[in-house]
């Protein structure tokens, strides 16, 4: 502040002590007279006194609710010395020990790190021409960080690409672009912390790490995945342009760092409640299982996917580790549990996949509508939608003499996008180019190959029994040999013991 004679503070208002002294209240907002009594309750309105208040800040604040900024501007203090603690003499900084301390347990070191970085690179006063920069280099200052939480938490696309583009870049600042590589690596820092969180808060939503996939090999799928979807400048590199395109296409950028921001900084905002990003988990026999084709990263990638209304949780209905090697007992998981999620992994160790908008039929025409899909989880994570040039999508047949036996998805008779042999030993996906029906290349190591494993999940609600059928839900007596049942159907037989169910075993163990 200054002392000035006779005039008003920059911010318009007139602040005098008795002698008619007028001062240069730097933060004041108000258009009132104040006396050198009221002047300490200006400054500590107004952001003189340590509070955050200047105008780009308060232009921040602006987009929390009214509860939840008291929220929002406390975070300052709780971390400089927990919570209620002073804030101590003015000048103090947040530093990256500070940050480390609350987010260690959620984040790898390297993700905390870019946080810290990118924090002390905001100027709450952008310079103007011939003006110093005012933002911190080794600490992070109270508006500093009501800014980045701004923005992190309810910034648009145009104000958090610089943000992404200060956490990527490494050590320098003056860079305008990044490269691919640099995205990569933040993202995986970023995936990584979101999969921490996901454990430490225990949201798994009944899904068990241990059985599963490995989320490291996982988390850099996703990463890879992710970064597909940038389109570079045309220099060929990232700039904060490029970023902020990317960002408003790819909604899991935002998703992810604000998971990470509100859990890693413990901010609590009524309007925002905690995202849920995995599905609920079902009906599945972990005890028998060794480890799932799932991984956690990939079923954040892959849940989304489905449409908005498979909202169920998932079960899973068939495995070769539980159920073994039989065409039949997977038409069991297929034809009776609504939609499904078919998971494959050949020989060579390719894994892929197709989703069933509804449950599969046996009959030699084909099926399903184009909410259906085929994906790939490794070598690249990716997905493939309807193209519309035909209606191919689903194709499930056995013991016919003349059509070919087998379970497809896309293409057509002998040039599936997906296929699944009825000796199930064997199957292809010859796409040449691309599927016609779902625009995917060949999705296996080679366009033959011979299984390894094979999953399918129940991901939508069941269908409902028949008006008048009795026993729904349980077990009939034709369930112990569902060939010989599939043989009946495939003869036109009725199955009259359809209706003496047994009573069904809990699964969930």
């Amino acid at each position: 502040m200054e002392k000035r004679e006779g005039g008003l503070c920059v911010f318009g208002c007139s602040c005098a002590d008795s002698t008619g002294e007028r001062w240069d209240c730097s933060s004041c907002t108000l258009s009132v007279n104040h006396t050198s009594l009221e002047f300490d309750s200006c400054l500590k309105k107004n952001g003189a006194m340590g509070n955050t208040e200047s105008a780009v800040v308060q232009k921040r604040l602006a987009r929390f609710r009214p509860e939840e900024r008291p929220v929002v501007e406390g975070v300052f203090d709780r971390l400089l010395g927990g919570a209620g603690a002073p804030s101590g003499p003015p000048g103090r900084t947040l530093t990256l020990e500070m940050l480390q301390a609350s987010m260690g347990s959620l984040a790898p070191d390297s993700m905390v790190r870019r946080i810290h970085r990118c924090m002390c690179g905001i100027d709450p006063e952008p310079a103007a021409p011939g003006k110093t920069s005012t933002s911190a280099a080794s600490g992070v200052g109270r508006e500093q960080l009501v800014i980045f939480l701004a923005d992190s938490l309810r910034g648009t696309a145009e104000e958090r690409a610089p943000l992404v583009m200060a956490m990527s870049r490494g050590g320098d600042e003056a860079a305008v672009a990044v490269t691919r590589e640099q995205l990569a690596e933040f993202l995986q820092d970023l995936i990584s912390a979101v999969v921490q969180i996901l454990v430490h808060r225990e949201r798994l939503q009944a899904w068990q790490p241990e059985k599963m996939g490995d989320s490291s090999l996982g988390v850099k799928l996703l990463a890879e995945q992710m970064c597909s979807e940038l389109q570079p400048s045309d220099q060929g590199s990232y700039d904060v342009s490029c970023l902020e395109d990317w960002i408003f296409r790819v909604s899991q950028v935002s998703l992810y760092l604000e998971m990470l921001v509100a859990e890693g900084l413990n901010v609590s905002l009524s309007g925002r409640p905690a995202p849920t990003l995995l599905p609920p988990c079902r009906e599945t026999p972990w005890k028998g299982l060794r480890c799932l084709l799932l991984d956690i990263p990939t079923l954040m990638f892959l849940a989304p996917q489905l449409p908005d209304s498979y909202s169920a949780p998932w079960r899973l209905v068939f495995s070769t580790q539980l159920h073994g090697e039989s065409f039949t007992r997977m038409l069991g998981g297929l034809t009776k549990c609504g939609p499904t999620l078919l998971l494959i992994k050949d020989t060579t160790g390719h894994v892929f996949g197709g989703f069933a908008s509804h449950a599969w039929e046996l009959k030699p025409q084909f099926q399903g509508d184009s909410r259906c899909f085929l994906f790939s989880v490794f070598p690249r994570l990716r997905v493939y939608t309807a193209t519309g040039y035909n209606q191919h999508f689903m194709y499930l047949n056995q013991h016919q003499q003349t059509m070919p036996n087998g379970l497809g998805m896309g293409g057509q008779h002998g040039y599936f996008g997906l296929w699944l042999d009825s000796d199930f030993g064997r199957g292809h996906s010859r796409a040449r180019p691309k599927c016609t029906t779902y625009g995917s290349p060949h999705l296996s190591g080679e366009e033959d190959f011979t299984l390894d494993s094979v999953e399918v999940w129940a991901v939508g609600k069941p269908p409902e029994p028949e008006e008048g059928e009795e026993g729904a839900g349980k077990k009939s007596i034709l369930d112990a040999d569902p060939e010989v049942q599939a043989m009946l159907e495939m003869a036109g037989k009725t199955l009259h013991s359809q209706g003496l169910r047994e009573p069904q075993e809990d699964q969930e163990q």
